[in-house]
């Protein structure tokens, strides 16, 4: 009589093949695994047909370039992998830097009273989402186009207002500015690459959100409130506290990119960020992220930022016409959700 275990594996497999496989089984079933095959397929791709593309000295254009998606899709993966979205995350980071500007120039302060009060402003509207969306029960893709319409309509008309114009006033020669640009507009060499401060701070906010989202409880709570809230309530998981402190992360890292955007160009335009609420949501699925919740990756949401960064920079390099480029992120997003989908499916299978 033969064993169980003799007859669940194919004739000639040793243990070691068996635990290869599943080791190669659970890698392939990782939520970034096809954001890392297209990052590497769409390296491949420019460093084939563009020369510039190959270039150290357009390194740090190409992450700054990635970072400036990335920073911002952070805080968007972890809130779809907490089952949510949120529209206004592009005006949200203009409203930011807005803020801290004419806060300063208005009332004759130093600029470090403006970076506050943005601060304050950001992490409110990102409370206010998470609490209206737990108090009503809308969608909050509802929640957040209202958000989206009411900060787009204000960065606007309060900009008009105060300053006169549709950007806000220069601040450069306020107390307290050099310091802040010292903080988060600053700029390093490493070799022939120009680092600037958003490229580190994406970075670090990434390993942050990866170790929370993996290694602690927080983590697997947001999972839980993710795949399905009534059940995560169920087992004591705080869904309230949970939902609302991710709509407040993502405010924080509006305010990073606004307080970066502001100080590295010195003004903010009123209109800057309509749209790119779609590129962070992008990446965040080609990231591994489904739109259903439950499951995702901080690290496949940075590899999507990447290769946004790298195609926008590929075209240029390449010479192609730059009005191919959204083309290809609806191509990209489609793609992604196939693979998204089967990976889903293999790691249920496991």
């Amino acid at each position: 009589m033969t064993t169980p275990t003799a007859t669940a594996r194919p004739a000639g497999e040793t243990d070691d093949r068996v635990v290869a496989k599943g080791k190669v089984g659970v890698l392939f079933a990782r939520p970034e695994i096809g954001a890392l095959i297209g990052a590497l397929a769409v390296a491949a791709l420019f460093l084939a047909v563009a020369p510039s593309f190959r270039s150290l000295a357009n390194t740090g254009t190409i992450l700054y370039a990635a970072a400036s998606i990335g920073i911002m899709a952070v805080g968007v993966s972890l809130l779809m992998v907490g089952g949510e979205f949120d529209l206004s995350t592009g005006v949200a980071a203009t409203t930011s830097g807005i803020t801290a500007a004419l806060t300063a120039w208005n009332f004759g302060l130093n600029v470090w009273i403006g970076v506050l009060a943005a601060l304050v402003l950001s992490l409110a509207i990102g409370a206010f989402n998470g609490w209206l969306l737990m108090r009503t029960g809308l969608p909050s893709f509802l929640v957040t186009l209202g958000t989206f319409f009411v900060l787009q309509g204000a960065n606007l008309a309060v900009t008009r207002l105060v300053g006169g114009t549709v950007s806000t006033p220069t601040i450069t020669d306020m107390d307290g500015f050099a310091s802040a640009e010292m903080v988060f507009a600053w700029e390093a060499s490493l070799g022939p690459i120009r680092i600037k401060a958003l490229v580190l701070y994406w970075l670090v906010l990434a390993a942050i959100g990866a170790l929370v989202l993996t290694r602690t409880r927080v983590g697997n709570w947001i999972y839980a409130v993710g795949g399905d809230a009534d059940a995560a309530r169920a087992v004591g998981v705080p869904v309230k506290a949970v939902k609302i402190g991710l709509f407040v992360t993502v405010g924080f890292c509006a305010w990073m990119l606004g307080m970066h955007l502001l100080f590295d160009y010195s003004v903010m335009q009123s209109g800057e960020g309509v749209g790119n609420e779609f590129i962070y949501i992008i990446a965040a699925v080609v990231g591994g992220c489904l739109l259903t919740g439950g499951y995702g990756s901080v690290v496949g949401g940075a590899l999507g930022a990447l290769i946004f960064g790298m195609t926008r920079m590929g075209i240029n390099y390449a010479g192609w016409n730059v009005d191919w480029f959204y083309t290809f992120l609806g191509v990209m997003l489609l793609l992604a959700t196939l693979v998204n989908l089967y990976v889903k499916k293999k790691a249920d299978a496991q």
